[in-house]
């Protein structure tokens, strides 16, 4: 019977089609209310993966450790270096070696800003670290002059 009714346009196979014509223009409009409910979805799901991989790889601990002071280390000794030769060519006659010595060591120390930027906000920012990842690797990137 039910067949031969929706050869035929019964009231109840009318409702069906009106019921899968009405999902089907629902499904193509994609409001702001969903959008935002995916987005939330995803934010959530991609600090949960940061805090999953923390929790798996706890064993690497001492040797992300490791790395990250040597890095953040031999930047901060660049810095600091390339600060101390620019207050001294200040008080010295022949400035112009102390000048470029401070140069050459500042671009050498900025050229690691985006991998010392990435290690800050692994340790520091973690759950925001995709805001983070894209200007340290433009940072990173960068070509030194």
């Amino acid at each position: 019977m039910g067949l031969i009714g929706r050869l035929l346009g019964s009231d109840q196979a009318i409702a069906s089609g009106i019921k899968v014509v009405a999902k089907g223009l629902d499904s193509l409009i994609y409001t702001d209310q969903e959008k935002a409910g995916d987005k939330a979805a995803a934010v959530t799901q991609g600090r949960k993966m940061v805090v999953d991989w923390m929790a798996a790889s706890q064993g690497q601990k001492l040797a992300r450790r490791l790395i990250a002071l040597s890095i953040t280390g031999v930047w901060l000794f660049l810095k600091l270096l390339g600060a101390f030769l620019a207050v001294v060519a200040v008080w010295v006659n022949n400035t112009a070696q102390f000048e470029a010595s401070s140069k050459i060591i500042g671009g050498e120390a900025d050229s690691m800003q985006g991998a010392v930027m990435l290690i800050l906000g692994f340790y520091f920012a973690a759950p925001y670290l995709g805001d983070i990842v894209k200007p340290a690797m433009e940072r990173f990137n960068r070509k030194s002059k």
